[in-house]
């Protein structure tokens, strides 16, 4: 039970921080915050992704061209080029590499688009973080697992922010049903988009790319939107359109 706990915990975590902070707050700018709240937020990204962590100034400027090209040879991550997830996921590894290189230029630091924070960043980003993680999933795993099998778990956790992200990428472009005619192959990805936290509403979402509910017609639940919105009604945050 502790394993299918830390497992669970873990997924949705990781994933919240993903979509909260990485992909809602950094790359769209649905909503704002404080300094100080914002550096609360991207530490608790680190830990939540742990192995995995992804550089969320990366993320965004290869998230912004995702929609910029979406669905065509220029999309960073477009699955209707590949012929599986594995060499699609692949092709955005290196293409993710590039972005953190391009992250270090210093006309980019100065432009002060989206958030950074170097030494978070240099330190999630090193093999020792990662390496320092994984031996402590391990180590949780040797102490609490009650079989072999539960053993299985430890590659997801080792690669939790790309699953997630190969998940999107590659489910939320080819099924599920279309709201919206965005001149690109985003899809509504039903009925289980719960578990991935409203992030496979892919077709809502580029028809309104900066909105904090991923959510549009009735029958649609964004787990995420309540959240926000009680986040705005103590003041962490406040969100663009409130």
């Amino acid at each position: 039970m502790n394993i299918l706990v830390f497992f669970v915990s873990h997924w949705f975590l990781s994933l919240f921080f993903q979509t909260f902070f990485l992909h809602r707050y950094v790359s769209h700018k649905a909503f704002s915050m404080s300094k100080s709240w914002e550096r609360i937020f991207y530490f608790l990204t680190y830990i939540t992704q742990g192995t995995s962590f992804l550089h969320p100034y990366a993320y965004a400027t290869m998230h912004r061209d995702h929609h910029a090209f979406s669905d065509t040879e220029k999309d960073p991550h477009s699955q209707h080029f590949f012929k599986d997830v594995f060499k699609m996921s692949w092709a955005t590894f290196l293409t993710f590499n590039d972005h953190v290189r391009r992250s270090k230029d210093p006309a980019l630091k100065a432009g002060g688009r989206y958030p950074q924070w170097n030494t978070l960043d240099r330190i999630g980003s090193s093999i020792l973080s990662r390496v320092g993680f994984g031996a402590a999933y391990i180590a949780f795993y040797i102490a609490f697992a009650t079989s072999w099998w539960m053993f299985l778990l430890l590659p997801i956790h080792f690669l939790m922010g790309p699953l997630h992200g190969a998940i999107v990428n590659w489910c939320g472009h080819k099924y599920g049903y279309s709201n919206f005619n965005n001149h690109d192959h985003s899809k509504n990805t039903s009925p289980f988009g719960f578990l991935m936290l409203g992030e496979l509403f892919q077709n809502n979402h580029h028809r309104y790319p900066n909105s904090a509910n991923f959510a549009q017609r009735w029958f649609e639940f964004d787990p995420v939107y309540p959240v926000l919105k009680f986040l705005h009604f103590v003041k962490i945050i406040r969100l663009r359109n409130a």
